[in-house]
């Protein structure tokens, strides 16, 4: 079978679509059936790019900004250097990761890998979510199959779109073999850089915007006692997201008091090292389609907090100490167990590696093969 895998996300900094197509197509690239052909939104090639293109991501947001009609204008310009890729290269089935398929005449498999813009719109500038509805009903339709990264989103999918269940193929994601335990000596470097103690210092990973619920971490982290945060500062991993404003204040007062830092986005060598090195990863966040930080924490040996919301408790299982999302006792004092009770530490420890065994790329691959040759079957 001859793939096509839209791949423009991949010449940005990697975040959470981009290290699944990463990822999966690693993974799909040792299924001999399989010839995958990446689309790079102006370009064809057979090879993932080992890092992102130098300066994409700035040019553009900074186009985007400046010439008007800025989305339709770039997908009709990616559209037809797709169209004279298929002419030259002809595939059998086209996949896209994300929310908005490109317009394709063969059996075509889509990714949704939750509905962040239904649920929270203002998480997308207005022109780019007008582009997102022109387009996301009509790729669900066109799709043979639509794969979900969770159960949580298949059943959102299903009722939202008034999809058959059969039409929706849950293939949960993996975790990349780096995400393991470390001894201190292993992370000592990352660990210096960014002046933090081994296993002394409590962990979010996401992007800074209202649903990811920070402001509740900062609220929580502020409630344990004053020893206590000093010797387990909070550190936020991520890059700044929609909404940033109303957070700045909360988060300037925070980080003034030296008890929370401020990491921002960092390279994968070093992410392995920092969630590998925590005492726990904190993670309530408002939505998820799966939640991929708290998998790669399990992994890595680190015990996980979570909300009680969407796809997180399923990712997490028995593993995970679930909170209620707007409940700021009650996740201070989750803070508070996993820091002073080295037993409760233990025993979330050895059921988040055992738990994380479960997830695998190679298991997302063969659920994503198995669905390519549906989708061409039906």
């Amino acid at each position: 079978m001859r793939i096509a895998l839209n791949a423009r996300i991949l010449l940005a900094p990697l975040t959470g679509i981009g290290r699944y197509v990463t990822e999966l197509a690693r993974a799909l690239q040792r299924h001999d059936d399989l010839e995958l052909h990446f689309f790079y939104g102006r370009e064809w090639g057979r090879a993932l790019p080992e890092n992102a293109l130098p300066g994409y991501s700035r040019l553009s947001s900074v186009a985007k900004h400046l010439i008007p009609g800025a989305y339709p204008l770039r997908r009709l310009i990616e559209q037809r250097r797709f169209n004279a890729g298929l002419k030259h290269s002809p595939v059998d089935l086209y996949h896209e990761p994300s929310l908005w398929p490109l317009n394709f005449d063969g059996p075509m498999v889509m990714t949704l890998h939750d509905l962040t813009h239904l649920h929270y719109p203002l998480t997308q500038p207005r022109d780019r979510l007008a582009e997102i509805e022109r387009r996301v009903g009509k790729g669900v339709e066109n799709a043979k199959r639509i794969l979900v990264d969770s159960a949580f989103i298949g059943r959102e999918v299903v009722d939202h779109f008034g999809l058959t269940p059969e039409k929706v193929v849950v293939a949960p994601l993996g975790c990349s073999p780096a995400f393991a335990p470390r001894e201190e000596s292993d992370a000592i470097s990352t660990l210096q850089n960014h002046a933090l103690a081994y296993r002394q210092y409590l962990l979010c990973v996401a992007t800074l915007e209202p649903r990811k619920n920070l402001e509740l971490v900062l609220r929580a982290h502020a409630q344990l006692p004053e020893k206590l945060r000093a010797r387990y500062p909070l550190l936020l991993v991520g890059m700044p997201g929609w909404g940033g404003k109303a957070f700045a204040a909360d988060l300037r007062k925070a980080l003034a008091t030296g008890h929370v830092r401020l990491a921002g986005y960092l390279e994968q060598g070093d992410l392995i090292n920092i969630i590998a090195s925590a005492r726990a990863l904190i993670y309530p966040s408002l939505y998820e389609g799966f939640g991929l930080p708290v998998l790669e924490a399990m992994a890595s040996g680190t015990p996980v907090i979570i909300s009680n919301r969407a796809a997180l408790p399923e990712v997490a299982g028995e593993a995970g100490m679930i909170v209620d999302a707007e409940d700021v006792t009650q996740l201070a004092e989750a803070m508070h167990r996993i820091i002073e009770d080295n037993h409760e530490w233990l025993i979330r420890r050895e059921a988040g590696l055992i738990r994380a065994r479960d997830f695998s790329w190679e298991r997302c691959a063969g659920i994503t093969a198995q669905t390519y040759r549906d989708a061409l079957s039906s």
